[in-house]
C-alpha cells in the first residue's frame, strides 16, 4: 500500500532535517504544509483522508504561485522565485495534473451527460468536471475550457 500523503511528508521532513543547509527550503515547505494538514485536521474534528490533505496541499501551492505572480507584477522577483521554488517543492506532493486534452475529454464527456447546449449551463457542466478534476486541474482553467467548449447562448 502505498504510503499516505502526511507519512510522505513526514519523512521527506527526517530526509531535509538530516540534508542540514542543502535541504533547509524544502524543511520549512514541509514544515509549513504539515501545519496546514493539521490545522485542517483540527478545524474538521477527525483524520483527513488522503484527498482531503491533498486539497489543503494544493491550496498551499495555488496561495504561493499567486502570491509569486503579484510579487514578480510588483518587481520583488527575489520573492517570487522563493516563491516558486516553495510552490515546486508542494508539487511533489500532489497529483500528476491533467493535461489539456484529458481535460477537453472530461468536459465534453460532461458536456454530453447533462446535455448542456449554451453557456447558460455552464454551472451542471461544472458540476460534473469539478469532482473529477479536483487537486489536478486549476479551477479557473476549468472554468475557461468550459466556456469555450459550450457554444454562446
Amino acid at each position: 500500500m502505498a504510503a499516505s500523503l502526511e507519512d510522505r511528508l513526514s519523512q521527506d521532513m527526517k530526509t531535509a532535517m538530516k540534508a542540514g543547509e542543502a535541504g533547509k527550503l524544502d524543511l520549512s515547505v514541509i514544515r509549513l504544509a504539515r501545519a496546514a494538514l493539521q490545522n485542517a485536521t483540527i478545524e474538521k474534528r477527525q483524520a483527513l483522508s488522503d484527498d482531503e490533505a491533498a486539497q489543503v496541499v494544493a491550496r498551499q501551492a495555488k496561495q504561493r504561485r499567486e502570491s509569486a505572480e503579484e510579487y514578480a507584477r510588483l518587481g520583488k522577483p527575489d520573492v517570487a522565485e522563493r516563491l516558486k521554488s516553495e510552490t515546486a517543492v508542494l508539487e511533489r506532493y500532489l497529483p500528476q495534473p491533467l493535461s489539456d486534452d484529458e481535460l477537453r475529454a472530461i468536459i465534453a464527456q460532461a458536456i454530453a451527460a447533462t446535455g448542456a447546449t449554451s453557456r447558460r449551463e455552464l454551472g451542471k457542466v461544472m458540476g460534473q468536471v469539478m469532482p473529477q478534476t479536483r487537486g489536478r486541474a486549476d479551477g479557473k482553467k476549468v472554468n475557461e475550457l468550459v466556456n469555450a467548449l459550450l457554444p454562446e447562448a
